[in-house]
């Protein structure tokens, strides 16, 4: 198994993303070979400072680096030398077997759907995030930003991908799937969420509770919420702002500290035929620690071919 990790993406790489392999080998018996894309010159004296085992990861020179205010397609056009850019090369050869990055998200995004096809039969791949709930469970939320306008064929795509992901990542045996709406009534909301409502009361793939209102998504009333981007990129940012507020108030609560993101690492982005993982700009090595063991996790499931076989005509 090799997992490649951008070591200049971020704003504290390639520091905090050598103290997170660091954290992954000590805690791995057998553990996957990590692929250290970026620059030689500020890789080698960390992992000799960190004393990484030279039989443990792979070091690929990446001369070029994507800043994280550059457009996106043209500086994979301009830089095909950056860690990005070399990161999906090696993807989409075989010579990886999943790709993670905190660095530019826009450049990671063009990177996986131009270097990666779609599942066949996916419209769209989407994006996803954990939802810690009150009672100490788990959701799933999608699509959190990568499709800001759906069809409903789209949110019907998006409830088969994030139920496969909460029953093969998070464990969830057989997750209940919810349309996010302004009201629980069938015929609520807008003609989206109208026009939806019947494809997942109909997919035989998922089982779909009905509509859910913004006020249970903390709550225990569905693993698997699904909505436009837009929608789901304000309720991600609004989950992030918590934890800040009860940090900045001195808060101490158990429940807040599971909104930290670096819990659960990165995004992954669902509907690609390989595994890739995209991490908040400012990952310190705990995040990139869970990002690896999101990857190995995804990949020992074979997670993508369960959602190749869903997508199967």
């Amino acid at each position: 198994m090799n997992i490649g990790l951008d070591m200049m993406g971020g704003d504290f790489s390639p520091l905090e993303a050598v103290k997170g392999v660091q954290l992954y080998l000590k805690g791995m018996e057998a553990p996957a070979t990590i692929f250290l894309v970026g620059d030689e010159t500020r890789i080698h004296p960390l992992l000799k400072e960190y004393s990484i085992p030279s039989g443990s990861v792979k070091v690929v020179h990446a001369a070029q680096v994507i800043g994280m205010d550059e457009h996106p397609t043209r500086a994979l056009k301009e830089k095909p030398q950056s860690s990005i850019g070399v990161g999906f090369q090696l993807l989409a050869t075989g010579q990886m077997d999943a790709f993670i990055s905190a660095g530019n998200t826009g450049a990671m995004l063009v990177g996986a759907l131009y270097s990666l096809k779609p599942i066949e039969g996916i419209q769209r791949p989407t994006i996803c995030t954990i939802l810690p709930k009150e009672n100490g469970g788990t959701g799933v939320l999608l699509d959190v930003g990568l499709n800001a306008d759906c069809k409903p064929e789209n949110l019907n795509q998006f409830a088969i991908l994030g139920s496969l992901y909460a029953q093969h990542i998070v464990g969830i045996e057989q997750p209940r799937v919810g349309l996010l709406n302004i009201g629980e009534e069938e015929g609520k909301g807008n003609i989206l969420a109208q026009a939806a409502y019947p494809l997942l009361k109909e997919n035989s793939q998922i089982h779909f509770i009905g509509n859910i209102e913004g006020r249970d998504l903390l709550l225990d009333k569905a693993d698997v919420m699904v909505c436009e981007g837009f929608t789901g990129n304000v309720i991600l940012k609004l989950a992030e702002s918590l934890h800040g507020i009860t940090k900045n108030q001195r808060i101490v609560n158990d429940y807040f500290e599971r909104f930290d993101f670096e819990h659960y690492g990165g995004t992954p982005l669902l509907g690609v035929t390989k595994p890739v993982i995209i991490g908040h700009g400012i990952s310190r090595e705990r995040s990139f620690l869970n990002m690896i063991n999101l990857a190995q996790k995804m990949i020992a499931s074979d997670l993508l071919g369960k959602m190749k076989e869903s997508f199967l005509s």
